[in-house]
């Protein structure tokens, strides 16, 4: 590794590490800029207690928090708890995946909405700017013709 390599890898170790916001109210506390699509989810994900809580528990469901919080219960429950513990168990994972699989859809339906909404802003705002783009350039070839008649007209 040469100097210049040592010294992008010690400066990409020494930024902090932006991790991204999933929870909308947390969107629209802080000062970071964002796609006006991506404030408008949060205003509307926000607006509601039980969008706002499935957007927490999906959060926290996907952590590695979690996943360690439920291998050490799970181990506790077996080892400790009771002496028969895979029929209880059984049912109380069962159950749980069938919510946490409801939680993953809602996720999923947020995630297909925001990138509705974000693709209708993009494709807005690119629409009108190839309309202006298309006006400066008839403009542009109005005043192009009009400088070559002055300039050819004057010269013949």
């Amino acid at each position: 590794m040469n100097l210049d390599e040592a010294k992008m890898t010690s400066l990409r170790s020494n930024r902090p590490r932006r991790i991204p916001q999933l929870i909308p109210y947390q969107l629209l506390r802080n000062n970071q800029r964002h796609h006006p699509a991506v404030l408008e989810e949060a205003r509307s994900r926000s607006a509601k207690i039980q969008l706002r809580l499935a957007d927490r528990i999906t959060a926290f469901a996907g952590s590695m928090n979690f996943v360690w919080i439920h291998a050490g219960l799970f181990a506790i429950w077996m080892v400790v708890l009771e002496k028969s513990p895979w029929p209880t168990l059984t049912l109380v994972v069962s159950l749980e995946a069938i919510f946490l699989s409801t939680f993953v859809m809602i996720g999923q339906n947020r995630q297909a909405a925001f990138q509705q909404a974000k693709a209708d802003h993009d494709f807005e705002a690119q629409e009108l700017e190839l309309k202006t783009n298309t006006e400066l350039t008839r403009q542009i070839h109005i005043l192009t013709e009009e400088l070559h008649r002055r300039f050819i007209g004057e010269s013949a």
